[in-house]
């Protein structure tokens, strides 16, 4: 039997050693490579070609759904999901979006993990059923992937000229996609855009 090949992308150490120390158990999943930031999880992806992908959602450089989306178009076999310990309905709506096929919460015991890993691998897709029932309730939110992306990473207060380099776009760029969601939610600037998504759960 050949063991299904994972990378685990977290940028917290003790977490991501924690899980690849428990997945060695498992005699028919092998972890192939390990990554902390979201670039160093696309290189050790491109270097070891794994099955399974499991990506923290907050990571320097990249976040996870920014890396699943790289991923689906240079690695298509190789499968995607997201732990987070921040299951907002608009990360999983992003994910989804982006070919994830796993959306799980860090509180997971390492056996369901496992077991999800396997699900993922298999070709079905796990959401976490509470996640997935916030996101129904927040119902459909009006701000393009972008515009939510931009938003997130405005949550902080940090300056445009940040966000832009963060996001790889243009602080041009930037200030259209915050403006453009300000107005959709009616909001008087980037901060109320920002409280009034998060209230709808939507960032």
């Amino acid at each position: 039997m050949t063991a299904v090949r994972v990378l685990l992308a977290d940028d917290e150490h003790l977490i991501r050693g924690a899980l690849a120390a428990l997945l060695a158990l498992e005699e028919d999943l092998a972890v192939v490579a390990e990554a902390a930031t979201g670039p160093e999880a696309l290189a050790m992806a491109r270097a070891h070609r794994p099955d399974v992908a499991v990506l923290d959602l907050e990571m320097p450089g990249a976040d996870g759904v920014s890396v699943a989306t790289s991923l689906r178009a240079e690695l298509p076999d190789c499968r995607t999901m997201i732990v987070t310990s921040h299951g907002r309905p608009g990360h999983l709506k992003r994910a989804l979006a982006a070919g994830v096929r796993g959306f799980v919460p860090k509180t997971v015991s390492a056996r369901q993990l496992a077991d999800i890993i396997r699900t993922v691998q298999a070709g079905n897709r796990y959401v976490d059923p509470e996640l997935a029932a916030d996101a129904i309730a927040a119902g459909d939110s009006p701000l393009t992937v972008r515009e939510t992306e931009v938003l997130e990473l405005a949550a902080d207060g940090a300056p445009v000229s940040e966000i832009a380099e963060r996001a790889s776009l243009s602080q041009g760029t930037v200030r259209n996609y915050l403006s453009a969601a300000a107005s959709k939610l009616g909001a008087e600037n980037r901060h109320s855009a920002v409280r009034l998504a998060r209230e709808r759960g939507w960032v």
